[in-house]
């Protein structure tokens, strides 16, 4: 009998067609669909492997649901969402992907969001679809600068780097903050200089976020941060929501004590705070940092790579929970 996997979204026809060649692939077909937990124990219950995406949240309850699950490949970079304790405890090994796979394409989005909250992009498209053309020098549309100004990085890890890279082309000044310095000669490539957190804020036109999210880093950025940033700044964010308190967040922008905001990403996904949704100087994307064709196939095919492995009964090359295997190598 066939192995079979199930797939909780559709992922790049690649990835499908050569698991399809070495088990029964079933899928939710629906793009736009994020499957309740109801119907993911209804399919993890008829499958060997369980390939999940981000938005999916594995708990022990699926875990639990089939007693011959094999594994869980996740096309993630850190299983958050995912009880890796449950997994790891009935030696269940649960994968993700290289998070060098994403770091050009988030850096690219960390951008888009900056230009657009700064240029008011989205609100003159509005203007334009309604009919209305304030002018070519009206001053109804006037936004923030870019170029020459102070950007703030928090976080150095490879799309920090990719966005410092970036910010070289707009002659900006570039802080960042990271627990670990990048060495010298590194930041004088990205024009870098290492400030605390505090002093980043203070100095920063905008700050992005690009930190880990970890137990200790939530809510990394609320109230007092908000606070310590100048009312010309705008605040961006494409790592991971939770990284920022989002309530603190709204009353910083409703008070009007930062610019704006880009954000791809939400403290309490999918549903972002009401307030945000009303404010003119907010730009949002449903986190949407890896949408790129390229890197999703990619994607795709490392969690495919990872499926295969489990399949075969060897160790996958992106797992996660990896003692499970040594503990098997010891006896």
């Amino acid at each position: 009998m066939r192995r079979r996997v199930f797939i909780t979204q559709p992922v790049h026809a690649s990835a499908i067609e050569r698991l399809g060649k070495i088990a029964g692939v079933q899928w939710n077909q629906d793009p736009l669909r994020i499957l309740s937990k109801n119907e993911l124990l209804a399919a993890v219950k008829e499958c060997d492997i369980l390939y999940c995406l981000l938005h999916d949240r594995i708990d022990s309850d699926i875990i639990a649901a089939n007693p011959k699950l094999l594994g869980i490949a996740s096309m993630t970079i850190t299983p958050a969402d995912i009880d890796v304790e449950a997994a790891t405890e009935r030696r269940l090994p649960v994968t993700v992907i290289p998070a060098v796979l994403l770091d050009d394409a988030t850096a690219d989005l960390a951008w888009a969001l900056l230009l657009s909250v700064a240029r008011r992009v989205p609100e003159g498209d509005r203007l334009m679809r309604g009919g209305t053309f304030p002018g070519s020098q009206s001053a109804y549309m006037e936004g923030g600068g870019v170029s020459c100004k102070t950007l703030g990085l928090i976080g150095m890890g490879g799309v920090g780097r990719a966005v410092a890279q970036r910010a070289r082309g707009f002659s900006m000044k570039t802080l960042y903050c990271d627990p670990r310095r990048v060495d010298t000669a590194q930041e004088h490539a990205l024009g870098l200089t290492w400030v605390p957190l505090e002093q980043l804020l203070a100095e920063s036109d905008f700050v992005s976020l690009h930190a880990r999210l970890t137990p200790e880093s939530r809510h990394l950025i609320g109230e007092r941060e908000f606070g310590l940033m100048k009312r010309t700044a705008y605040f961006i964010n494409s790592a991971r929501g939770p990284l920022v308190d989002e309530q603190a967040l709204v009353r910083a922008l409703s008070e009007h004590r930062i610019a704006g905001a880009g954000l791809d990403v939400f403290e309490h996904e999918p549903r972002p705070d009401p307030a945000l949704l009303e404010m003119p100087n907010v730009v949002m994307t449903p986190h949407v940092g890896s949408a790129v064709t390229e890197v999703r196939a990619l994607m795709a095919n490392v969690a495919a790579d990872n499926v295969i492995a489990m399949l075969e009964g060897r160790q996958p090359p992106n797992c996660w929970n990896a003692q499970i295997y040594e503990a098997v190598r010891q006896r």
